[in-house]
């Protein structure tokens, strides 16, 4: 009888092993790689989900590439994961306090914004499959800070903003109070003024814009607290000149 229990005991213990085992998730990965150019800029883009990753929580998005093309779902994984995810929360609230308001200057309506942050050179990446579901997991912890900065602007600018910046020729300038960018009656108007206004309500400077060789300008916002050196020509800025 006693070795009767102890069997039935042991096969109890193993059945719970069993299912506690496959309530783990199946973790696979592939050796790391490098996507991006040396010399070029990548976002990432993220879209407010997260996912547990490495016993931690991490954000997941879009990776854009300099030649434009997208990979996701993409997570950042290791430095700065936690601010990435506080700022995206911030900004989120900010477009649901804002978004359906109306800009005083120009009288255009405001427009939804999305962070991203922006790395310079190649970017390690490993593929994971975790229960089926692939993964792009960006080795975050594996970049220099220095070449990680984070930005805002319009929503659907987003991707123009990354090929903005691997546009030769393309600089940044900021806007000043009296310029008369602000009172331009489009989007571009509106974002130069409601970038400023989200700085009032977190680190989110703003009245910046990059201006492209054909003068086209794309206001945007910078998060303070990512801000690598690699990346002060996009936040020490000259004034933009509207005529030049």
């Amino acid at each position: 009888m006693g070795a009767l229990k102890y069997v039935i005991v042991g096969v109890v213990v193993v059945a719970v092993i069993a299912a506690a085992l496959t309530l783990l998730p199946t973790l696979h990965r592939t050796p790391m790689q490098y996507v991006g150019s040396p010399s070029g800029y990548e976002a990432f883009v993220p879209s407010g989900q997260t996912i547990n990753y490495n016993g931690h929580t991490d954000p997941t998005g879009t990776l854009i590439l300099p030649d434009g093309k997208t990979i996701e779902p993409a997570v950042w994984d290791g430095q700065y994961a936690n601010t990435i995810i506080q700022n995206h929360n911030q900004i989120v609230q900010l477009n649901n306090q804002f978004v359906g308001q109306t800009d005083p200057v120009n009288n255009q309506p405001y427009v939804p914004l999305q962070d991203f942050y922006v790395i310079k050179g190649q970017i390690p990446v490993q593929q994971v499959t975790i229960n089926g579901q692939t993964y792009y997991v960006i080795e975050a912890s594996s970049i220099n800070p220095r070449d990680i900065a984070g930005f805002y602007t319009y929503d659907k600018w987003v991707p123009n903003f990354v090929a903005a910046m691997n546009t030769p020729g393309t600089h940044a300038a900021s806007v000043v109070g009296n310029s008369p960018v602000y009172n331009w009656a489009n989007i571009t108007g509106t974002l130069v003024y409601q970038t400023q206004l989200y700085g009032h309500y977190g680190p989110f400077p703003g009245r910046y814009v990059l201006v492209l060789p054909n003068n086209t300008i794309i206001p945007y916002g910078v998060t303070t607290y990512i801000e690598g050196s690699s990346f002060n020509k996009y936040i020490l800025t000259p004034v933009y000149n509207p005529s030049s």
